[in-house]
């Protein structure tokens, strides 16, 4: 990633000496394991954890100069590995393990970390999302479908639908965290024919995962779960940044993102206040979104393993999960500081003259023992007539004799609170998380 989108957290997780000190956490675990159910001499393993190095920049030099010569980056590993121990009982360092017990463990350790990052973030934007959304219960907007003028809302159930949306984010981000607590110490092609399940469960167990079944490597399907959850926040997202978009228009103006002392919206036009924070947020998820294919193309390898999604998963994971939080934290800055602007908000109301209030004429004509489409067509020509006449829906349904309302009732149905007053059990959930 590059240095603009990156998020220090995952920078740290999947840099170089991260990786290699999981790798050597496994490797530890593993004779720990041995050690302890009697495979090879407790002291040996004792004596491993003591001796073993902390890997810093040399020791990531050393292992990148050894894969020159080695071609094989786990291979590389384990010989400065012992190298480094410097000690006779080194040579238990990767007994009975293939690399992929060593690499597919220590990455599902990688992804249950960067997972709980994500989700951190996260939860940072859903209490943001939730004291905003409480903040506006009560302002009444502009609903709108397809673009076009439809009822009355609230600002705050836009933002209680968007912490809704988010909440089930988290959920399967949790899920996916769940599918890939996992590890494999089976060997060669998952059947144990080197190290027992016994040992597998010990080591494992060390680490915080568990077994699973394997062929030499872990279903790439549990990973294809987890960037999907990652992308699936990425749409979230994207939500609300296509609203803030939406309403920021100059046509609009209910809302504008944080703009910042001596910002410049524009290199041209002074006047400009671009809504680029929500844009960029956009952009994210399109990234987000590119990583599901090659994600499930990974799922598919050849018989017991082949190395294509070696390459892919270098690149692909991190990034998805650079994206993620870089993403989480611009949403949670636009929510944050986004002015809101009440005076435009009633201003776009009124602008309909009324017309958001057709459906309640409509079934009170119902009410009234009208047949529901002689009420429709009665009431789309007011409508029309508003439209093309700019005279107020209220006076053209008392204009015509066929409307049996008086302008008292009329008046009475043109009320936006009363259209939103059901709207208390949407804020209670979020009180109740308060």
């Amino acid at each position: 990633m590059i240095p603009r989108y990156e998020d220090p957290v995952i920078a740290r997780l999947f840099a170089d000496e991260a990786r290699l000190g999981r790798w050597i956490a496994v490797e530890l675990a593993v004779t720990d394991a041995l050690g302890a159910l009697g495979e090879i001499p407790a002291e040996d393993a004792a004596r491993l954890r003591q001796l073993a190095p902390t890997p810093d920049e040399a020791f990531v030099e050393a292992v990148n100069d050894r894969e020159r010569i080695t071609h094989h980056d786990t291979a590389a590993f384990v010989d400065v590995l012992q190298a480094r121990i410097a000690d006779p009982a080194a040579r238990w360092i990767h007994f009975g393990l293939t690399s992929s017990d060593v690499v597919d463990t220590a990455l599902s350790l990688a992804l249950v970390h960067a997972t709980d990052r994500v989700l951190e973030l996260v939860d940072g934007l859903a209490d943001t999302l939730r004291v905003r959304a409480l903040e506006t219960r009560d302002l009444v907007c502009l609903g709108r479908t397809h673009g076009m003028a439809a009822e009355p809302t609230t600002f705050g159930a836009k933002l209680a639908l968007f912490w809704l949306a988010l909440e089930r984010a988290r959920a399967r981000l949790v899920a996916a965290r769940e599918t890939i607590s996992v590890g494999k110490l089976s060997g060669a092609v998952g059947t144990y024919s080197a190290l027992s399940p016994a040992i597998e469960r010990h080591a494992l167990e060390a680490l915080g995962l568990r077994p699973t079944s394997a062929t030499q490597v872990i279903p790439r399907d549990r990973h294809a779960d987890v960037v999907w959850a990652l992308a699936a926040l990425g749409a979230v997202l994207e939500t609300i940044a296509l609203e803030v978009r939406h309403l920021a228009r100059s046509e609009v103006g209910e809302v504008a993102e944080p703009f910042a002392v001596g910002q410049k919206g524009s290199s041209a036009m002074p006047h400009k206040r671009n809504p680029v924070l929500a844009e960029r947020l956009s952009g994210m998820a399109r990234l987000a979104r590119s990583a599901v294919v090659p994600a499930l193309e990974d799922v598919a390898l050849w018989h017991e393993r082949d190395i294509s999604h070696s390459s892919v998963e270098r690149v692909m994971l991190p990034d998805a999960f650079h994206v993620a939080c870089y993403g989480t934290s611009l949403a949670t800055r636009i929510v944050a500081g986004l002015t809101v602007h009440p005076e435009a908000m009633a201003q776009n109301l009124a602008a309909t003259r009324g017309l958001v209030y057709s459906q309640q004429v409509l079934l009170a004509l119902v009410r009234r023992g009208m047949a529901r489409d002689d009420a429709y067509r009665i009431v789309q020509a007011a409508a029309a007539r508003t439209l093309d006449e700019d005279v107020p829906f209220l006076d053209a349904l008392a204009d015509d004799p066929a409307v049996p309302l008086s302008p008292g009732e009329l008046a009475e149905l043109a009320s936006a609170e009363r259209l939103v007053a059901n709207l208390a059990p949407l804020f209670a959930r979020l009180e109740e998380a308060s």
